[in-house]
């Protein structure tokens, strides 16, 4: 650091305004800038860190999945990013105790001022470790959606949306029941169309994929009554809308259908899908912005995100048909 500060001319104490991201003047940044490329300088964080007990980073600990939550860990990393942390994700292998083994680690070893575990830990984990530890709970050890991920509430929304159409005649193709997302969905459908006196035509238990949304549709009676299809996902709407089509049906003109998630895709279907928009973008950074404020001294905020859904209609939804379903194309 001071070898920088000789070639730019200025103090260490600048340098070190300058690595902390402090504001300095422009032309003072300029040259210190280029003194830290040319003599190639990286800061030892080991010893910064042996000596204020700051490493400046973060790290954020998930089960080890098939896909990450992408969009939930960038806006937390962005969250952090602003806050001048640097973010390290761990995933781990295992349960509650694999993981919290995991945590007690990092939290001891020096290289990270706060943890963010996105699945359960043991619950003394918190008390106990020397560095704050914040837990959501959004995943459980399959990385399967738990808490807000899970809500089931939005098909009410979706029900009476489709009711103030005309529609009364419903079919839900759910997702795998391993779900808790799937099984909450599948409960309030059953509820609300009870509680609304409509008439449900069948809830196919289905297995997250397109082709089980192809396959329901493919079930139905050439002279059903189902109007308007509710799918567990954008995938098995898809799916709905392909099988809809083959049978000779249009959408929506002889079947509504709705889809959960707002995937990209949906949005450019023809027609376009009407859907759930999940935030998890606000859902990941409301979960940083906490472990900051937790590192920092400061009080940490209950969790500022409400609802993390948003019914969105589109054009796979319209008024019901008159009458029963055209039969069959040969």
């Amino acid at each position: 650091m001071y070898e920088v500060a000789r070639l730019a001319g200025v103090s260490h104490q600048t340098v070190s305004r300058y690595l902390r991201g402090e504001r300095l003047r422009p032309t003072t940044r300029e040259r210190v800038d280029a003194a830290v490329k040319a003599l190639d300088y990286r800061p030892n964080q080991l010893a910064r860190s042996m000596r204020t007990r700051r490493t400046n980073r973060l790290a954020v600990v998930l089960p080890m999945p098939k896909t990450f939550p992408l969009r939930l860990l960038g806006a937390a990393s962005a969250a952090a990013h602003e806050a001048d942390y640097q973010l390290e994700l761990v995933s781990v292998e295992g349960g509650p105790e694999a993981r919290s083994d995991r945590v007690r680690e990092l939290a001891e070893s020096g290289r990270v001022e706060g943890i963010l575990s996105l699945a359960s830990l043991d619950a003394d984990i918190a008390s106990r470790a020397s560095v704050p530890v914040l837990t959501t709970g959004d995943y459980d050890d399959k990385m399967r959606g738990l808490g807000l991920l899970a809500d089931g509430s939005p098909v009410v929304d979706i029900i009476e949306y489709l009711v103030s159409l005309g529609h009364r005649d419903f079919l839900h193709v759910a997702g795998a029941q391993t779900w808790a997302s799937a099984r909450n969905r599948k409960v309030v459908y059953m509820e609300t169309i009870e509680r609304l006196g409509l008439r449900s035509h069948g809830v196919v238990d289905g297995d997250w994929s397109a082709r089980s949304g192809y396959d329901a549709v493919g079930s139905l009676p050439d002279d059903t009554e189902v109007t308007a299809v509710i799918a567990v996902n954008d995938t098995v709407a898809m799916g709905v809308v392909r099988g809809a089509l083959e049978r000779g049906w249009q959408v929506p003109r002889d079947l509504s259908v709705f889809g959960w998630d707002d995937d990209e895709i949906a949005r450019f279907a023809t027609p376009s899908l009407s859907t759930i928009a999940i935030d998890r973008e606000a859902q990941g950074r409301d979960a940083m912005l906490r472990l900051v404020a937790a590192v920092r001294g400061e009080p940490v905020p209950e969790p500022g995100v409400g609802s993390i859904n948003q019914l969105v209609p589109r054009e796979s939804v319209g008024p019901p048909r008159p009458g029963p379903a055209p039969a069959r194309r040969d």
